[in-house]
């Protein structure tokens, strides 16, 4: 029997040489004609590196990193800059966002914060980490990218300006950093327009990076930021504050004795319903307190116990060590109003973004304060912003949905994000027996 030609199908087949180790690709000898992978050439091991830098390579031109090409998530703290356990907690959840991202970029990922809190460096390290897996992405600050499409005009430009604008506006990551850093002429605005409504329409995943809070960009820009079911939104807050945020500021001495375990729902001289509306309200709040999630808006008379219950919610995120911020709305404006003072030790960013931005906040008697249209703003900015971001909150409020403002009370009543309880219950001072006034000099406390 004849098996010479048996022979030959199995022998290997030189096609040329490594031009890097010298040494030969070749056809797999064990495989004979007629089998799928006959004839298939094998590159040699130092090829296939050399071809794996030079995509590298050609990735990393083509992102326009730069200098940021050493930014990466293993040099960057997962707990930020800031030694604050709030703003660290917080950084925590914006690292673990910007990772996963990395690994399977979808949709849009906003990041927000003030300069120096490591947004940029987030943003690089998504797009390295990106290149590290061999997807393309597209990096640039947003003044850069509007003075390179300016100069896209110039016949001496490598890419016209068709073909540049073509480039950014689908490429298949795009990292826009800085965005509200350019100026502000009518041309910028429309270029910056035209870009993200094409993104945005074709659905091509995007990271923005914003030194202005969300709300302080164009209404154009900010409608499609603030779509909460195709963007995830983040802000880094800024330098830590002079607020509390672990633990009772010293004037807040009767809100720090307020616990679930002192509250009365079974309150003398109620009806059954009412007793009942307020054991729900309880429930409601210990709930809450023990996995914030979303908004609790409590509303109702003077002395219904709604401060006692969104005091305690901030006593039990205490006790396990976690931070929670109580704020009188009307005092909050007062002393957001008292930082523009060349006295004050801490400025308004300060103080504004650590509110806006901080785990947990409880604003109480909202609708208290005076209705001035820059008391106004002032609390639709933090309303909004924490609407936007999804950040718990807790509201008490005396005032019914008419009495405030339409563009925040739509906010407190979205089923979406909020919970609206009416408490029903009277003023529990209606409660106490008449008691003969004692002399304020002998009072104790």
């Amino acid at each position: 029997m004849d098996t010479s030609s048996d022979a030959e199908n199995v022998q290997p087949v030189i096609e040329e040489i490594c031009p890097v180790c010298k040494g030969a690709k070749f056809v797999h000898p064990l495989l004979a004609p007629g089998k799928p992978d006959y004839g298939r050439i094998v590159p040699c091991s130092c090829v296939e590196k050399v071809s794996n830098t030079k995509r590298q390579s050609r990735l990393q031109k083509y992102s326009n990193l730069g200098a940021l090409a050493r930014f990466t998530f293993d040099n960057l703290s997962p707990e930020g800059r800031i030694k604050e356990t709030a703003s660290q907690e917080q950084f925590r959840r914006i690292y673990k966002a910007a990772r996963a991202f990395a690994k399977q970029p979808k949709d849009w990922l906003v990041i927000t914060g003030p300069s120096g809190c490591g947004k940029t460096h987030l943003a690089a390290a998504i797009a390295n980490e990106c290149i590290e897996g061999k997807s393309p992405v597209l990096f640039y600050s947003t003044p850069d990218l509007l003075d390179n499409l300016r100069n896209s005009f110039n016949s001496n430009t490598e890419l016209p300006y068709d073909e540049f604008f073509e480039q950014v506006r689908n490429a298949p990551l795009l990292i826009l950093d800085d965005l509200g850093a350019q100026s502000g002429t009518p041309w910028a605005k429309e270029k910056l327009d035209q870009l993200l409504n094409h993104r945005y329409s074709n659905q091509l995943p995007t990271v923005i990076v914003s030194l202005a809070p969300i709300e302080e960009l164009e209404d154009r820009v900010r409608s499609r930021l603030t779509n909460t079911d195709f963007c995830q939104i983040y802000t880094i807050g800024g330098k830590p504050s002079a607020l509390y945020s672990c633990s009772w500021a010293p004037w807040f001495e009767l809100q720090k004795n307020m616990s679930f375990e002192n509250f009365d729902w079974k309150r003398v001289n109620l009806q059954l319903e009412q007793r009942q509306n307020l054991e729900a309200a309880y429930n409601l709040a210990l709930d809450f307190a023990k996995s914030p999630d979303g908004w609790l808006v409590f509303a109702g008379v003077n002395g219904c116990g709604k401060t006692h219950l969104a005091a305690a919610i901030v006593n039990y995120r205490y006790k396990l060590g976690r931070p929670a911020l109580f704020i009188v709305v009307p005092d909050f404006l007062d002393h957001l109003r008292s930082t523009f003072s060349p006295d004050s030790k801490i400025s308004y960013d300060q103080l504004f973004e650590s509110v806006r931005s901080t785990e947990l906040l409880v604003l109480d008697d909202f609708g208290e304060q005076a209705d001035t249209p820059w008391a106004q703003e002032k609390l639709y900015q933090v309303i909004n912003h924490r609407y936007n971001a999804r950040l718990a909150t807790v509201i008490t409020t005396s005032c019914s949905l008419d009495e405030i403002e339409n563009r925040i009370s739509s906010r407190l009543v979205d089923p979406k994000i909020s919970v609206l309880f009416n408490i029903m219950a009277p003023d529990y001072r209606s409660d106490r027996p008449a008691q003969k006034r004692t002399p304020r000099s002998s009072r104790k406390g």
